[in-house]
């Protein structure tokens, strides 16, 4: 008789724990989804990229050279709807901006170029790593795009500075000193000139 009302209490004790099991669960994905919305919300409002070409030069090149273009096409596109479609773009862009690097334009191929798009490259990438974390620092995104947006424009502004460098006419006699620094087999051995009077150690 003792076992079946010890039984019956561990039987309602149990329904009770599993009750309140289920209550707590229910309450920590309410918690969890209106989390996710909020983040969803603030990097869908702070998602705004400033894609358009700021000069002539990064207009022209958005013809010529197709991944500058292709990467300023994905930054217009705004994701939609689900956290998903943010991370799918973050992935893109990450891909995107990697070519420019790897398809660089002769003209633009050179230290201080590459370093602008060094420094994209790992802004971007940032972004992709945030972005995909279990626990989406929304904050950091956000506080990314104007970094990137910021990058954007000195990579432009650099872009506009080299070709208009390179239309300035050469003077007379600088093309040949651009060779000669070029072509390091031509140009005047750098050895010091001893003087004939000075006394020598033999």
């Amino acid at each position: 008789m003792k076992f079946k009302y010890l039984y019956i209490l561990l039987l309602v004790f149990g329904l009770f724990s599993c009750k309140d099991e289920n209550e707590k669960r229910q309450a920590e994905s309410i918690k969890d989804i209106k989390k996710k919305e909020v983040i969803f919300s603030n990097i869908e409002k702070g998602w705004v990229f400033n894609a358009k070409p700021i000069n002539s030069t990064a207009q022209e090149k958005t013809v010529s050279w197709k991944e500058w273009r292709a990467f300023l096409t994905d930054l217009d596109q705004k994701p939609k709807k689900t956290i998903g479609a943010f991370q799918k773009k973050a992935a893109e862009l990450s891909k995107k901006v990697m070519a420019l690097n790897e398809f660089l334009p002769t003209e633009f191929n050179n230290p201080q170029m590459k370093s602008r798009i060094s420094i994209l490259i790992t802004k971007v990438r940032m972004l992709d790593l945030y972005i995909h974390l279990k626990d989406i620092p929304d904050q950091k995104v956000v506080a990314l795009i104007p970094e990137i947006n910021t990058q954007l424009v000195a990579l432009q502004n650099q872009m506009d500075k080299i070709v208009q460098k390179s239309n300035i006419p050469l003077e007379e006699g600088e093309s040949e000193l651009l060779k000669m620094i070029k072509d390091t087999a031509r140009a005047i051995p750098n050895t010091p000139q001893l003087d004939p009077n000075t006394p020598r150690v033999e």
